[in-house]
C-alpha cells in the first residue's frame, strides 16, 4: 500500500521542477515588461539595461527548462525507488531532492550571470 505521506512528498518534490520548467517556458517566449517587476532574473548585470534583461531571461529560460525536466524525471525516478519505504526514509529523502532542487536554480542563475558577464561588459555593452 502506497502511503499519504509518499505520495505528498511525490507531489511536493515534483512541483517545483514543474514551475522551474514553466517559468522557463515563459522566459524564453515572453521577457517580462517591466524590470522593476515582481517577475523575472532580478540581478544587477540583468538590470542594466533592456538588451542584457533579455539576454538574461532568454539563457535562465533555457536552463530553467532544460534542468526542470532533468530534475523532475530524477525526482520521480528516486522517489519511485522509495514508494514502500519507512515514512521517515520518505519524508528524508524528499528534504534531500528539494534541497537539490534549490541548489540547481541557484545554479542555473549562476550560469546565467556568467554568460551575462561573458557576452557584456560592467555597462551593459556587448562585448
Amino acid at each position: 500500500m502506497i502511503s499519504c505521506v509518499w505520495i505528498f512528498t511525490l507531489i511536493m518534490d515534483l512541483l517545483f521542477p514543474i514551475v522551474m520548467i514553466i517559468l522557463g517556458n515563459k522566459y524564453i517566449k515572453k521577457v517580462p515588461d517591466d524590470m522593476n517587476g515582481s517577475d523575472g532574473h532580478k540581478t544587477s548585470m540583468a538590470r542594466k539595461n533592456r538588451d542584457t534583461w533579455e539576454f538574461a531571461h532568454h539563457h535562465d529560460g533555457k536552463l530553467l527548462r532544460i534542468a526542470g525536466w532533468i530534475m523532475l524525471v530524477f525526482s520521480l525516478i528516486v522517489m519511485l525507488f522509495a514508494i514502500k519505504e519507512d515514512t521517515q526514509i520518505v519524508e528524508k529523502l524528499g528534504t534531500c531532492l528539494f534541497i537539490l532542487q534549490i541548489v540547481v536554480l541557484f545554479g542555473c542563475v549562476a550560469l546565467t550571470e556568467r554568460a551575462l558577464r561573458k557576452v557584456f561588459d560592467e555597462n551593459g555593452n556587448r562585448r
